[in-house]
């Protein structure tokens, strides 16, 4: 049989060699029916796959709950940076490709847009394994005809262009403060409080950060005007937005690691950005489940 999977699969990225996709792509999930809100497009980006950051379980309970036309996933699915250094992958992680699969198996439009942590994945642009089509970037049409660039949008980050060694040491620093977000949350969650970003508040409180966050978002908006587009979407900021910058509408997706948001489209153009915490919030307040996926993962390795 033909080996469909890119060479990357079975060297730099281990855990998805061919007889090891095989055989976990086989143990199917088990989901139960419930309600799924239909949306024309999602964006999602910043999974980080393969991290203790990724916050898993909230992600399959967002693909659980929702369908679209056509799913963007807008860079840093996978963490290779953090998978050369150490080798994490629990079953949640596969569930969440296979789900992923599985929608490109039953007809929705999956392009995969790879950023600076999946980087491997750029060289086999233009490509299309197992329905997921690979793209450096791509313009998305919405339902009321506006043209939207989508891209991850470290091409934009002077850190990482300038000084790449001092991004990943930055990497190495957020990695410890998302152990210390896990720690939090796990302690929050045992005492019956919703999830809680302490990555996500510090950014926000730091002079610096809200400064790169701010001149990023100008730098991707002039981009996209550039390119005689109406709006721009994209993510490597871990940071959800959607506003209007001197005519060009910019949009962030956010992450699935601090905040756990996705960008979505409605069938009439309308966009909006959809804080998944909340919506398992309101949720548990209307007396539904939690979450709609039986457990098949075991408990969390302790972190620290």
């Amino acid at each position: 049989m033909t080996n469909q999977f890119p060479p990357v699969f079975q060297t730099d990225v281990p855990l998805l060699d061919r007889a090891r996709y095989d055989a976990r792509i086989k143990r199917k999930p088990r989901v139960r029916s419930g309600d799924r809100t239909h949306y024309r497009t999602i964006w999602i980006s910043d999974v980080h796959l393969g991290t203790r950051g990724c916050n898993a379980d909230m992600l399959i309970d967002f693909l659980d709950h929702v369908d679209s036309d056509t799913l963007y996933l807008v860079g840093d699915i996978i963490d290779g940076w953090r998978m050369k250094k150490k080798f994490y992958w629990p079953d949640s992680h596969n569930d969440i490709v296979w789900r992923i699969l599985k929608r490109a198996k039953r007809g929705t439009k999956i392009v995969y847009i790879p950023g600076n942590h999946d980087e491997m994945f750029r060289q086999f642009t233009g490509l299309n394994f197992g329905g997921v089509q690979i793209r450096r970037s791509a313009i998305h049409e919405t339902a009321d005809g506006r043209r939207l660039l989508v891209l991850h949008g470290d091409e934009f980050d002077t850190v990482m262009l300038a000084h790449r060694w001092l991004a990943f040491a930055g990497d190495t620093a957020y990695t410890i403060l998302m152990r210390l977000n896990w720690v939090v949350n796990k302690i929050r969650n045992r005492m019956g409080l919703p999830y809680w970003s302490l990555s996500k508040m510090a950014k926000h409180k730091v002079k610096n950060a809200v400064e790169f966050i701010g001149r990023f978002e100008e730098l991707v908006a002039k981009a996209a005007r550039v390119r005689g587009v109406d709006g721009v979407v994209c993510g490597h900021i871990h940071t959800a937005e959607q506003r209007e910058i001197d005519g060009i509408e910019y949009y962030n997706d956010g992450d699935w690691v601090e905040g756990c948001t996705a960008l979505v489209e409605c069938d009439d153009g309308k966009m909006d950005i959809l804080h998944w915490a909340d919506e398992i919030s309101a949720r548990k307040a209307r007396g539904k489940p939690i979450l709609a996926v039986e457990r098949i993962s075991e408990d969390v390795e302790a972190v620290i």
